[in-house]
């Protein structure tokens, strides 16, 4: 017996020397959308990253996306850098709800704030899709508490309730990049903004919603997080207060 329980952990201390965990990205490939994803699009995303100078396998994401204006901004950097480069910009191919946050289940809002992707569907619905943190700690506090919602993704096709569709074949590079980037052991980050906060477009959205006190005040907390990416193309540290308040550092 004892001969056995020696003879257990050297057998699997050596499988995991000839046999090292597989990575995420890996282990995406596995399912046949992705593999589809990566013959038909694979050179392109390579070529998207390689133009701005970025590593192809080795780099951190960011996406900014602005509901307004139905854009979705990806931007990247190699790891040893600090500033994040404009890699490509995509439309949404359908939107629903208004401007201004999500705030219960059925309400057909896409959210508005600052967040992180936390999971990856590679056998969506909707083809391919990645989901937004949604709740996050400020929702939490501020949403319904009973049925704040959840679930919102990015995905493929042209069809949403309150999430992001950029359609099949744009769905395929988003995803490629985001699984090589979920590979580097990045929380990659989304910021989801009511428009582009510019001081001329925040200015006429406190005008056009000069009565709703509560919306502008929801999205004075936004526009600094804003203002920082674009002062330096470095994403912002943001916490959320006992309030559910965004605090921008």
């Amino acid at each position: 017996m004892k001969k056995l329980l020696l003879y257990i952990p050297l057998f699997v201390l050596l499988c995991s020397l000839t046999n090292p965990p597989i990575d995420f990205y890996q282990a995406q490939l596995r399912f046949p959308r992705v593999r589809e994803a990566l013959k038909s699009k694979g050179k392109v995303v390579d070529e998207m990253l390689a133009s701005k100078g970025v590593n192809t396998s080795n780099f951190d994401l960011f996406f900014r996306v602005f509901k307004k204006e139905q854009k979705f901004e990806v931007w990247a950097k190699n790891k040893q850098e600090g500033k994040f480069q404009l890699i490509k910009v995509y439309d949404f191919c359908s939107s629903t709800g208004v401007l201004g946050p999500k705030r219960r289940s059925g309400d057909r809002q896409t959210p508005e704030g600052f967040y992180t992707i936390d999971a990856f569907n590679p056998t969506s619905n909707y083809y391919l899709s990645f989901r937004v943190g949604y709740p996050n700690a400020s929702d939490k506090k501020l949403a319904d508490w009973l049925n704040p919602g959840d679930n919102i993704f990015v995905h493929g096709s042209c069809i949403t309730i309150g999430c992001i569709p950029v359609g099949d074949e744009n769905i395929k590079e988003l995803y490629l990049l985001a699984a090589r980037a979920k590979s580097g052991e990045q929380e990659i980050p989304i910021h989801i903004f009511p428009n582009k906060m510019t001081d001329e477009n925040y200015s006429a959205l406190k005008s056009e919603y000069a009565s709703n006190a509560t919306l502008l005040e929801f999205w004075s907390w936004l526009k600094p997080g804003y203002d920082a990416f674009e002062n330096g193309n470095i994403v912002p540290t943001v916490t959320v207060d006992d309030a559910g308040k965004y605090i921008v550092k």
